[in-house]
């Protein structure tokens, strides 16, 4: 419903807040009142406190409130204005009510957040020295305020891509820090949605091959009191604070309600240019922490209803997030904030999907993980979201929220298992090609039982958290001392090999080869079955100095070095030349899973697992745990997947074959009465070139770790 069909109860100017309505929760704007709703079930007096540009606060008291809704409209309000909320209630820590009116609270439905917070007492609903009290301390000089937003933006002929899963290609990245340090961007818009949306960007990711980027956190979020102590701030963005708000730091324009219409001409510039944009997003815990953290706005609100209990009684939060509380998606408040917040990026911000941090945590009714429960019912069965990228990150910080390959449809996930099985290969820790040639060919060992397929694993090699794979070439052990915990924190399983020397040095063979080990892995990356993801600046060996968790470290260890200088552009090309031929050819972007067995009588079977002595793998081989070679023939001679039109495609067919052992190996090209003459159209091997041709019965003379993919001619 439009938001000017509404219909005051109350005509008179002279009132000053006026019934308003319950329906839209948050500020929504009209030329003659803006109307607030908040969700607040069990406080017993509401206040909207609107601030002008010197600080001045003046309270208005709601005195509506329906069906758990706080509501009244006030006439005269401005786009722009800066308001907060007061709510008053019961004061029982002990049974998770921290009602105080002198903590001023965000909007949860604020469309954007101006200012910060300043860590300390005042932010704290209770005294310090007697936490059993409510503290006396106003809130409002240490944290931001809530805008009111009416944007009309122009979207134009803006719609969403709907790229398909087989097509996509996704890049993980930072607003802010892959921009930060490029000398082609005005030094003003670095590290900007402008910046992040300019041409430079699109274009350089046309070029690579991305279809889709997803984003870092972009919510308004806020750093953690502990992490400010150490002068620090949080850089990932993993601590939500205003699940509607563009995260105010990325705009270059103004904090108030200008970065809502920056971040939308961000996604329309990525949308000219055929790129998808899905959020990073983070609604399992906030940035309020445990039960004698700040408070915000949710703690302030209800927070009896927004946050886990452990069951056990008294006010013990149930935390399997690792960051103080864990998001109740059985509440219906909490529910329905994840439910309209979602919405609001696709329908109002036009963003393509999303990926959900720690979706374990979320589909979590009472104790236990429920894939048929509301959290992902809902969505399921919304007309919105049902219809967008859906990525699970499939565990949270528990034993038993570890589900990879659980998730239902639509969903697809992230597969940590393709991760840990492509470094160990490389790195000559795999036993064998087993596990390899599972997770080359899409995994269907975990989604293939229930119907789902290949591009429902989310394969990558690197992420956010964890080295970048010129560190994962580089160091065998994590130097995160610069975060300021002594390196306690991060994983110290790393699964990789430093070749030799730990961290940079200047010995060229040790750079030739860490160089070619992540060509290997970026090569199986990008050629094997499931939906591929690079992480920003990998392709150009980006390096975080052995921090594997470098989410405080907002400078140059985390933001992307465009400098030529240092970069393995070598690299670059390689990942380049792999994704085209993923672009160009269906056959190595399946839709279905392989059967292994011809699709066509008398055809070729569709996957063959070739052993360099020149013939198929046999059963013994699989459990060989010396074997470090394997090559895997797709069929290309007719492709399992019909044209649009429901004839045969017909594609060429690919051998592609992965030595990761020390020393030279010499692998024979099988008889077959399909493929007889092909060339080379991509290769590690430096005694190998791209357009060498190759034959049947042909000795291939694989280098020491080297990839080399062969088309048929």
């Amino acid at each position: 419903m439009s938001h000017n069909t509404w219909r005051w109860r109350h005509r008179d100017e002279t009132a000053p807040v006026w019934p308003g309505f319950h329906q839209l929760l948050g500020a929504t704007w009209a030329a003659e009142a803006t109307n607030f709703a908040v969700w607040s079930p069990e406080s017993t007096a509401m206040w909207v406190c609107l601030f002008d540009d010197d600080g001045a606060e003046v309270r208005h008291r709601l005195t509506e409130h329906t069906l758990g809704v706080w509501h009244g409209a006030i006439p005269g309000v401005q786009v722009g204005q800066r308001y907060g909320y007061r709510a008053d209630g019961p004061w029982d820590p002990a049974h998770g009510r921290r009602f105080n009116p002198e903590k001023l609270l965000l909007d949860p439905y604020a469309r954007a957040v101006s200012g910060g917070v300043t860590p300390g007492p005042a932010t704290l609903p209770h005294d310090t020295a007697h936490p059993s009290r409510r503290s006396t301390l106003d809130s409002a000089p240490a944290v931001p305020r809530s805008v009111v937003v009416h944007d009309d933006f122009d979207w134009g002929e803006d719609l969403p891509l709907r790229t398909r899963w087989r097509d996509t290609v996704i890049y993980e990245l930072h607003v802010k820090g892959f921009t930060a340090l490029h000398n082609e961007i005005p030094p003003e818009l670095r590290g900007t949605y402008a910046g992040l949306g300019s041409h430079t960007v699109t274009r350089y990711l046309n070029d690579l091959g991305v279809t889709a980027v997803e984003l870092l956190p972009v919510h308004q979020f806020a750093t953690e009191p502990a992490v400010a102590e150490r002068g620090l701030v949080n850089y990932w963005g993993y601590n939500s604070l205003g699940f509607f708000a563009p995260h105010a730091a990325y705009s270059s324009t103004g904090d108030r309600g200008q970065q809502v219409t920056e971040f939308k001409q961000m996604v329309r510039n990525f949308h000219t240019a055929g790129i998808e944009v899905i959020l990073d997003v983070v609604y399992n815990h906030t940035a309020e922490g445990g039960p004698d953290g700040p408070s915000y706005s949710f703690r302030g609100l209800d927070d009896f209803g927004y946050y886990k209990r452990s069951g056990t009684g008294g006010d013990a939060y149930w935390d399997v997030t690792g960051c103080g509380n864990t998001v109740d998606t059985t509440n219906t408040g909490a529910l329905r904030l994840i439910l309209d917040s979602l919405r609001y990026w696709v329908t109002e911000m036009h963003v393509d999907g999303f990926r959900f941090d720690l979706a374990s945590a979320l589909a979590r009714t009472g104790h236990d993980v429920d894939m048929a429960g509301a959290f992902l019912t809902t969505i399921g069965q919304d007309p919105v979201l049902r219809h967008v990228k859906l990525i699970a990150e499939p565990w949270d910080a528990s034993m038993d929220g570890y589900q990879v390959g659980s998730f239902p449809p639509p969903w697809v996930e992230w597969n940590d298992r393709y991760r840990d099985t492509v470094r160990d290969f490389w790195r000559g820790a795999s036993h064998g090609v087993r596990e390899l040639a599972s997770r080359m060919a899409g995994s269907s060992d975990l989604y293939a039982d229930d119907g789902r397929s290949p591009y429902t694993s989310v394969n990558f090699v690197t992420a956010h958290d964890g080295f970048t794979i010129r560190d994962a070439v580089s160091y065998e052990h994590k130097h995160n001392e610069d975060n300021g915990e002594g390196n306690r924190d991060g994983s110290p399983d790393n699964r990789s090999c430093n070749h030799g020397v730990e961290g940079e040095t200047d010995d060229e063979s040790v750079q030739r080869l860490r160089r070619r080990q992540a060509m290997n892995m970026m090569v199986t990356l990008c050629l094997s079955s499931g939906s591929p993801m690079i992480t920003a600046g990998d392709e150009r060996g980006r390096t975080q100095r052995g921090n594997n968790n470098a989410y405080c470290q907002d400078n140059e260890i985390s933001w992307v070095d465009w400098r030529p200088d240092d970069a393995w552009l070598d690299v670059y090309e390689v990942v380049k030349a792999a994704l085209r031929l993923r672009r160009e050819h269906p056959a190595l972007r399946q839709r279905h899973h392989f059967v292994g067995a011809p699709t066509i009588d008398g055809g070729p079977k569709d996957l063959a697992w070739l052993h360099p002595e020149g013939r198929e793998m046999r059963q013994h081989d699989w459990y060989d745990d010396t074997l470090q070679v394997l090559g895997m023939f797709v069929s290309g001679d007719p492709l399992r997947s019909p044209g649009r039109r429901g004839e045969q495609q017909r594609d060429a067919s690919f051998v592609t074959w992965c030595n990761a052992g020390a020393e030279p190996v010499t692998a024979l090209l099988p008889e077959n009465a399909w493929v007889r003459t092909g060339e080379v159209v991509l290769s590690t091997d430096p005694a190998i070139t791209v357009g060498s041709p190759v034959e049947v019965g042909q000795a291939l003379d694989l280098d020491a770790r080297s990839v080399v993919v062969l088309r048929q001619t």
